[in-house]
């Protein structure tokens, strides 16, 4: 369960009283719920504490956070949130739930996560989320940018949605970086052609024909270099409903998918949730003769404050619905649109997938452990031909886009952005019949 904070109403003069402590005025209590009901969403209360990290409650917070819990829960429908800020930034927060005819208690939230202008600066309790002690396997990792920036990085939940050629690259980079939980989010096979671009598959994994998550999964655990590694394999596209909850779960994602509907997902995501998304894209244009003209790729962070994915022209909305409708997946389809179509695009190398991933984990740290003022480093677009970097920091999205106006709305935002996938239900359906099949063949040659 998540809470997201979308506007602030400020105390106005007398309705807070400053005493030593302070305390605010029911005037201002008041008014606050009065915003609260006309937005239709809860409040949070915010306050201040002399000290550094994650914060603990003094009996007067208790007893203040209490009283308006009840009235916050029965105007609005929504646990009233409390949260305190310590002297060096770090946040703490926690749920008021009803246990009972006029009694609320609290519950500590694992982490709050502020997406902006200074990148992603996540604070976690430590009673439930413990920062990992050092490790000699990360010695050279720490010495870099120090053991708590590390234990920042290494408690992010980390989501990929495509576990491709270049998502494979990414989880296998973060799993060695320390994180401790990472999400793989992708509803495909292993195929034949994918082995001259998809880490750890093999001959033996598109012939069983395993899932992608599933083969990635396990190798990660081979690897991976926190000492309580998890890794969550989800075989849904994020398209569809037990996909995108699964992306909801984590602090950051990164988009390695190709196609447009995962796209607009991982956009909605971005602003309605408040949840940054790396995304990332490669280009092959080839002569007539088949030979190679050139290729470009590029990465950029899709978050609050920064241009979102349309308006960086990674998708187009019209072509969503070609997708839902399954024409995407049909060679028929595909045969008959233009030359020059996107969809005909599936030219691809190892090592373009290669530096693409690596981009894209950049992305990452330059939000998480890079020095302050360096957390936003634009659209980094790379042409292989003539080999040169272009950088583009203009990051506001065109005045009529519609994402700015969905940040931190979450689940209330309106948009219906999830549905049935028609591939991965029946790539589900095929595995659900080749197991038993399976079955049977071993039976009979008993």
């Amino acid at each position: 369960m998540t809470a997201l904070i979308n506007s602030m109403a400020i105390p106005e003069p007398g309705e807070r009283l400053l005493h030593g402590n302070v305390s605010v005025t029911p005037a201002y209590f008041e008014r606050a719920l009065g915003i609260a009901m006309e937005k239709k969403c809860g409040i949070s209360f915010m306050h201040s504490h002399p000290g550094p990290g994650w914060q603990g409650m003094s009996e007067d917070d208790v007893r203040a956070e209490q009283a308006m819990a009840s009235q916050a829960k029965a105007a609005t429908g929504l646990p009233l949130v409390g949260m305190t800020v310590g002297s060096d930034g770090a946040w703490s927060a926690r749920f008021w739930q009803k246990t009972g005819p006029s009694s609320y208690e609290r519950g500590c939230c694992e982490s709050v996560r502020v997406i902006g202008d200074c990148g992603l600066n996540v604070t976690f309790a430590d009673m439930i989320s413990p920062p990992p002690e050092f490790r000699e396997e990360l010695n050279r990792t720490i010495s870099v940018w120090g053991i708590r920036k590390q234990q920042k990085l290494a408690r992010l939940k980390v989501g990929i949605i495509g576990t491709g050629s270049v998502g494979s690259i990414v989880a296998e980079t973060v799993a060695r970086l320390g994180v401790q939980q990472v999400s793989l989010i992708d509803f495909d096979l292993v195929e034949r052609h994918n082995l001259d671009r998809l880490l750890h598959a093999g001959k033996q994994d598109y012939l069983k024909k395993r899932l992608k998550v599933d083969v990635l999964a396990k190798a990660l655990k081979k690897g991976a270099t926190a000492e309580k590694f998890t890794v969550i394999p989800i075989p849904y596209s994020v398209t569809e409903e037990k996909g995108f909850r699964g992306a909801l779960d984590c602090d950051i994602l990164f988009s390695c998918v190709d196609r447009p509907w995962g796209r607009y997902v991982l956009n909605l995501i971005a602003y309605a949730h408040l949840i940054p998304v790396i995304d990332g894209g490669i280009a092959v244009h080839t002569k007539e003769d088949g030979s190679l003209q050139g290729a470009d790729w590029q990465a950029h962070v899709a978050a609050p404050t920064r241009k979102c994915l349309e308006c960086l022209g990674q998708y187009n909305s019209g072509d969503i619905e070609m997708e839902r409708r399954g024409d995407l997946d049909d060679p028929t389809y595909i045969q008959n649109l233009p030359q020059d179509s996107i969809f005909k695009r599936n030219e691809n190398v190892f090592a373009f997938s290669l530096n693409l991933a690596s981009l894209q984990v950049l992305q990452m740290l330059s939000m998480v452990v890079a020095p302050l003022g360096v957390s936003d480093v634009g659209t980094q677009s790379y042409h292989f031909v003539p080999g040169i970097m272009d950088v583009d920091q203009h990051g506001q999205c065109y005045d009529y886009c519609p994402y700015p106006s969905l940040t931190a709305k979450g689940d209330s935002c309106g948009v219906q952005a999830t549905g049935e996938h028609p591939k991965a239900k029946g790539i589900r359906g095929m595995k659900r019949l080749w197991i038993p099949r399976v079955l049977s063949l071993l039976l009979r040659s008993r």
